[in-house]
């Protein structure tokens, strides 16, 4: 093994036990509200809520593992001839507050000149 490969394993399993301690730290952030709210986490109806909730949160954030420069180089380059507008009506958008972490969820509307080619808008 090099050592260039060594220092990579080094740091996915750095990583993995950070994210691990982390889920863990997660879970019992979640039994505190429970508990903070006046309910018992270990009642039978909230004995799974935590992990529930860790897992619908790790995908509404999954956008943060995204890379948005790999989305918008997805594009049409045959766009010669076309001279209209380039309209894409009722995008759902889902995201956080950030301030108060609760869902936003809302439509969107796009509408684009072409100049060279055309982004890959998936609706």
């Amino acid at each position: 093994m090099s050592k260039d490969e060594a220092l990579k394993a080094v740091k996915t399993i750095t990583k993995e036990i950070s994210e691990s301690s982390l889920e863990a730290e997660a879970l019992e952030a979640v039994r505190t509200l429970i508990l903070w709210a006046g309910d018992d986490p270990e009642r039978e109806g909230l004995v799974d809520t935590p992990k529930r909730v860790v897992k619908a949160y790790k995908e509404f954030f999954s956008g943060y593992e995204e890379d948005p420069e790999e989305i918008l180089s997805r594009t049409f380059e045959e766009v010669e001839g076309y001279d209209d507008a380039v309209i894409v009506r009722n995008i759902r958008v889902e995201s956080h507050c950030e301030h108060h972490m609760v869902p936003i969820v809302g439509v969107a509307h796009i509408g684009y000149i072409l100049k060279t080619e055309s982004l890959e808008l998936v609706n």
